[in-house]
Formats: structure tokens, C-alpha cells, sequence
């Protein structure tokens, strides 16, 4: 097995730059701060202070949405808080899910202690197991390109991508954090009524 891994903001540009017109929900901490370097936009949802939600919240809104493809960015630590959602998402058969887990193989968040990942968890096998339409492992950069030629095709279930990425610990791309603006400018962007 190899052990190459990528520099995880190149790699979620990558993954941005050609998401066309999908919605994007981010999970706790580094992915946000990934997605948000990469670009803010009215359709990211970051998620705050809700670790393990993530896929769980992308699932909802790719079954609110049908016609919309849904792009969950998430790191291995909250993944693995809410590894049921594995099963979940897979028994719902959303074709318009992507869950792409950027993992470093530490809790990046709390001190970069090794993680579940880092003692072999693989999550591509999970989601496999789980009953994942594609699940698979990239370690450079030239996968993510034949990646995202891949996630404009249509799926005949969710996918699961684990982008192994080098534990490093970058400085933050904050984005906004009053989570009623986050959720109403997502709402006004799908032309829904805020609150």
C-alpha cells in the first residue's frame, strides 16, 4: 500500500472548480475552512458546531432537492462520529449524493492525534460494504482530476471518495459564522422563504 498523500486545499479547488451548480455542505472545522479558501459561495452550507453531521445533512438536502446534485466535504474525525450515516445514506439511495472525505489520519481539530484512519479504517470499504454505488481511495492530484470528470456523470447511487491528505494544520479561511445568515442565504439561493 502506498503512502502518498496531497495537499488538501489544491485538491478541494480542484473538486470546487468544477462543481458546476452543486450544493455544497461542509463539515466541522478544516473542510470548512478548505471550502471556504476555495471560494465562498451562497450555495456552501458550513456546518458549525454540529460534528457528525455533515453526510447526514447532505443526505436531507439531496432528498429535498432531487435535481440537484449535493457535494458533502468532510474530514475523517467528524465521519467517523457519525459512522452509521454510512448505512443510512446507502438503505436511501440518494443519486445525487457525493461524500468526499478529506483525511489526514489525525483529529486535526482537537491536537492531531492519529486517528481511526490512521489504524485501518478505510472508508471506501465501509461505504462499499454499506452498499455505496462507487467508493474509492485517491492519493494525488491527478486522481482528483479524473475525479471530478467522474462526478459529472450520473450515479446510480451515492459515492464515497477518500482523498488521503497530508496532516498539516493550515491557517484558517473563515467563513461567516452566524449560522441563521449561513442557512437563510442558502435558503434564498434555492428560492426558498427564510426565517
Amino acid at each position: 500500500m502506498t503512502s502518498s498523500t496531497m495537499d488538501r486545499r489544491a485538491a478541494v479547488k480542484k473538486l470546487l472548480d468544477a462543481r458546476g451548480d452543486a450544493l455544497v455542505v461542509t463539515g466541522l472545522g478544516s473542510p470548512s475552512y478548505d471550502v471556504h479558501a476555495a471560494g465562498d459561495r451562497d450555495d456552501n452550507y458550513y456546518l458549525w458546531g454540529a460534528m457528525g453531521g455533515a453526510a447526514l445533512v447532505g443526505l436531507g438536502l439531496a432528498q429535498a432537492q432531487p435535481g440537484r446534485q449535493v457535494m458533502v466535504i468532510t474530514g475523517d474525525g467528524e465521519q467517523l462520529m457519525a459512522f452509521g450515516a454510512l448505512a443510512t445514506i446507502s438503505v436511501a439511495r440518494p443519486r445525487n449524493l457525493d461524500v468526499i472525505v478529506l483525511d489526514n489520519q489525525h483529529f486535526g481539530e482537537t491536537g492531531m492525534q492519529a486517528s481511526h484512519t490512521g489504524r485501518g479504517i478505510a472508508f471506501d470499504k465501509v461505504a462499499s460494504s454499506c452498499g455505496f454505488a462507487e467508493a474509492a481511495e485517491l492519493r494525488t492530484l491527478d486522481e482528483v482530476d479524473s475525479l471530478c470528470g467522474r462526478l459529472r456523470e450520473s450515479a446510480e447511487g451515492p459515492r464515497l471518495f477518500v482523498l488521503k491528505i497530508s496532516a498539516e494544520n493550515l491557517p484558517r479561511s473563515l467563513p461567516p459564522r452566524d449560522a441563521v445568515e449561513v442557512k437563510n442565504r442558502f435558503r434564498r439561493h434555492l428560492g426558498l422563504a427564510t426565517c
